[in-house]
């Protein structure tokens, strides 16, 4: 039986919803949940090519795929929202290809079933537990940090019968989500994806959800799971020694009642790398009178509004606070040395529409199929654009023909947004390939007090300060690649 509520939405409502779907998962749910692996039409099946693109299929046929999807779901409605009977090995491989677009190795298969996580809730816990190994012998496992990572570790741990403790400096779980805290804020992977496979939600709020609903996630984890109980808040570990001949580790831990030390038989470092943030060294920076910080120790209590912000660095999180300071500052300059390669994602502010949210909550699996797409696209989808190819030419520039061809969708973009000053396009285009560091998402900030500051070499060998002011526009190319 299926384990999601009931359908009780009219047709005219489906319609309306499936307006909202995400297309990519859908059909692949519904021939997992009905068994009617007809659906999987090849007409209708995803041209990889596009994987890299916006628009996943041309307009004709994800109306076809709304038709085919919109029949099916009135049929799973009428027949009372049941499941059929999960699909054998070649059937289950047939509709992960059918979302991948095309064929998928035998030995990807079984990581894959783990990631949908569609006959077993949570396939990767242990099959063991320790008093049916060693139920004698005593054994605890530090684990530092109450992050994304050593939440999970813990939670293994738990599972299988082992003592542990959580070591965490902050006084709060959440790791990075925690300890940043600047405006704009927000998850840069898609959250149905940026969470635990067997610990999904169907109602995100928002495609890539703001700092507080992730960390609001893994606050909840902890206390769902018990681990709460486990973590040693505003613990710091400074020291982490291993005494061979006694076969043990010893800690040596701050706390706000002094230094202590903590033997234990093996240790998880999940410390992250996003929590000791370092500034630069900048001549003349000690003589700034202004107030300066680093954006990962944001500091709350200054009031930009009117103020003129400099802002050093065009990463991640420049690109999130930026836009936002610049609704209250009298300006805002950024100092960039290096320009970022930007893929557009119109949708990354947007919240996910009740009608979705509904198809998430009542179409069985569509969830779990929307996650695998998002995690195909994002691994598997990308990675043919980024292996080198050793005879192509100009490696500097890209590294392979589709490399090339990442390189000019997202070149083009980007001569979009500098339509207006052509004569800094090329200051703006990375001279790296794609997809070597970091691509971030955008979708663009729309104030016109944003100013950008280029380093140029000046003919005597110095560094020059070529000053770009412009009013930011990202709409005009969002459908780039269509």
């Amino acid at each position: 039986m299926s384990t999601t509520p009931p359908i009780t939405a009219t047709d005219d409502q489906l319609k309306a919803a499936l307006v909202e779907a995400e297309l990519p998962g859908l059909l692949a749910s519904l021939a997992y949940c009905t068994g009617d692996l007809a659906l999987l039409r090849d007409d209708l099946r995803i041209d990889p090519a596009r994987m890299r693109e916006l628009e996943i299929y041309p307009s004709e046929i994800a109306e076809e795929i709304r038709r085919v999807a919109l029949d099916a779901i009135i049929k799973l409605r009428d027949g009372g929202n049941v499941a059929a009977p999960a699909p054998n090995h070649a059937g289950l491989q047939r509709i992960i290809e059918f979302v991948a677009g095309g064929e998928v190795s035998a030995d990807y298969l079984a990581l894959l079933e783990e990631e949908l996580s569609l006959t077993d809730a949570d396939p990767r816990a242990p099959k063991w537990r320790k008093e049916s190994i060693d139920p004698q012998r005593p054994f605890k496992v530090a684990v530092i940090g109450a992050g994304m990572s050593g939440l999970l570790a813990a939670y293994r741990l738990q599972q299988a019968g082992i003592d542990f403790v959580i070591l965490e400096k902050n006084p709060e779980v959440g790791g990075t989500w925690f300890e940043n805290s600047y405006p704009g804020c927000r998850v840069d992977v898609a959250n149905h994806f940026y969470s635990y496979s067997f610990a999904q939600r169907p109602d995100w709020p928002m495609h890539f959800s703001p700092r507080q609903v992730l960390l609001d996630y893994f606050k909840s984890f902890a206390a769902d799971r018990g681990l709460r109980d486990a973590v040693r808040f505003n613990t710091e570990v400074s020291s982490v020694v291993w005494d061979d001949k006694r076969a043990v580790w010893t800690l040596e831990l701050k706390t706000a009642d002094g230094e202590e030390t903590l033997e234990v038989n093996s240790v998880v470092s999940a410390v992250g790398q996003l929590n000791r943030p370092k500034m630069p060294v900048i001549k003349g920076m000690a003589d700034f009178t202004g107030p300066a910080w680093h954006s990962a120790e944001w500091n709350h209590d200054i009031d930009l509004a009117g103020q003129r912000v400099g802002v050093i660095g065009t990463g991640a999180s420049a690109a999130q606070f930026g836009p936002i300071v610049a609704e209250s500052a009298a300006n805002v300059t950024i100092f960039q040395r290096t320009p970022n390669w930007l893929f557009p994602v119109p949708w990354y502010h947007d919240k996910v529409g009740e009608g979705l949210k509904y198809l998430f909550g009542h179409v069985p699996s569509y969830a779990a199929w929307h996650r695998f797409f998002l995690f195909w696209r994002g691994a598997e989808g990308v990675l043919p654009a980024c292996r080198v190819d050793p005879n192509w030419p100009n490696q500097e520039r890209s590294v392979s023909a589709l490399n090339d061809e990442l390189r000019e969708l997202l070149t083009m973009y980007l001569r979009f947004e500098y339509a207006d000053r052509p004569d800094l396009t090329e200051k703006a285009i990375p001279q790296y390939p794609p997809a070597s560091k970091r691509i971030l998402v955008d979708n663009g900030s729309t104030d016109p007090n944003v100013h950008r500051y280029y380093e140029e070499l000046a003919a005597d060998g110095r560094v020059k300060i070529v000053p770009y002011h412009r009013k930011f526009n990202y709409s005009q190319a969002c459908n780039i690649g269509a």
